[in-house]
């Protein structure tokens, strides 16, 4: 394969990916914004997958820029814009997720301040005899859920 082929077949290859993992981030959002998170779970290795392809891919070609200097203008603008509307497609993916966290969390926080309010106090004795004050109960809350 001659340079200009090469270099047309890559820039090809990346916008591939750069659509597919386009799409597959626009199908993620909606399910996050229909409050849906369980439909992209099936799904979620094959999108970790592409994502750390691309991020290899483009991270190759940014520091190596002459790969695709002898593709032609037409696909090497096509990739320019695939990677603007992937850009912009992210971004709002990071807000939706950051949103369906900050819902899941606070939803575990006042689960977790309900079961302790309903709590009856504990019965325990200190050492002198005398009830002790406070539940010595713990409540677990994970943050990273």
């Amino acid at each position: 394969m001659s340079d200009p082929e090469l270099a047309r077949a890559r820039v090809r290859q990346l916008l591939d990916l750069t659509q597919r993992l386009t799409e597959r981030l626009m199908v993620e959002t909606r399910a996050f914004e229909d409050s849906r998170p369980q439909d992209i779970v099936a799904g979620l290795t094959e999108t970790q997958d592409m994502a750390n392809v691309y991020r290899r891919d483009s991270g190759h070609v940014k520091a190596n820029p002459s790969l695709l200097k002898d593709a032609p203008l037409e696909d090497r603008k096509a990739l320019l814009e695939a990677t603007e509307t992937f850009n912009t497609v992210l971004a709002n993916h990071a807000q939706a997720v950051e949103a369906a966290r900050t819902i899941s969390e606070g939803l575990v926080r006042a689960i977790a301040h309900e079961v302790t309010a309903a709590r009856t106090p504990a019965s325990a004795y200190s050492a002198d005899g005398r009830a002790a004050q406070g539940d010595g109960r713990a409540v677990a809350l994970n943050r990273m859920a």
